[in-house]
Order: structure tokens, then sequence, then C-alpha cells
């Protein structure tokens, strides 16, 4: 009886091994996915929040496509917590291809005043760092998150752009 349990134990084993080998050929490496902020353009708030639209060109380098269920990001400015936001859009990145994809978010007030504290300090708004975070829902294996950095820039059309 002994002898029999320890070779159903060595058989279910063997099984779960081979079933694992098996699930690591569905983890096949990715690329990261290129994102670039491409437009930050103001939406109406309400009361003592902002609302701002970020668009961002997400860029696809795989063999493989993205399909995602929704979209969350959080941008910081010059090293402080700045928006955040959520979409529930769906949509699809071909492989090899690109899509612009634009999220609402949200600045508190304390958010707005924690960034005129630190921006008093500095000469000039030119060139202030941002860091965007964020990902792409696509269910349990499918989410992509990502990150992006650069420079904010305040041209003279009230935009923000890279």
């Amino acid at each position: 009886m002994r002898d029999r349990l320890v070779r159903c134990a060595r058989y279910a084993l063997m099984l779960l091994m081979a079933l694992g080998l098996g699930a690591c050929a569905l983890f096949q490496a990715r690329d990261p996915l290129n994102i670039s902020v491409i437009g930050i353009e103001p939406l109406p708030g309400q009361e003592l929040e902002m609302r701002m639209a970020v668009k961002m060109r997400v860029q696809n380098p795989n063999d493989a496509s993205v399909d995602y269920d929704g979209v969350a990001l959080n941008l910081e400015v010059n090293g402080q917590p700045l928006a955040a936001g959520v979409s529930d859009q769906k949509g699809h990145i071909g492989r090899y291809d690109e899509a612009v994809i634009v999220v609402p978010v949200s600045i508190t007030a304390f958010s707005f005043l924690r960034q005129a504290y630190g921006l008093r300090k500095l000469d000039s708004l030119q060139g202030l760092p941002y860091v965007l975070r964020g990902k792409l829902a696509g269910g349990l294996f499918g989410t992509v998150r990502f990150t992006d950095q650069g420079k904010l820039d305040l041209p003279q059309g009230g935009s923000l752009y890279r």
C-alpha cells in the first residue's frame, strides 16, 4: 500500500512538472511597448478638480498583438504625483503596429498646490521632468505595464507636449 502511494505521488509530481514546463511556453519574452506622451490637453473639471486628456502613442514592437480592456495612468511631474486616471476603453494594437490612446486624468487641488509649491523654486517651467506609469489591462496574463519619462515643454498654444 505504501509503495503504491509513493508511486502515485511520483506520477503526480512528474505530471505537475510536465504541466509547468508546458506553461512556460505561454510566457514568451516580449519586448516592452514604446510609449510616448504626444499631448496633454485641458478638459472641463469640477470645483477643486482639474481634468486633462493625456494622449499617448503606443507602439507594439512584437510579433503578437495586444488586446486591452481598460487603461490606468499615474503621472508624476517634477518628482511629485500630479494626476491619475482610468478608462474602460477597449482596443487592439496589432503586431508591429501603433495606436493613439487618450485617457482622462484628474488633478486634485492638493496635488496642484504641491506642484505649485515645488515650481516656485524653479527659474523656468520649460523642461519639467515627468514620469508616466500605467497599464493596459488584458486579463490574467495579458496585462501590459509601461513607463515613459521625459520633459514637458509649454508651447504658446496652451497644450503640453513632449
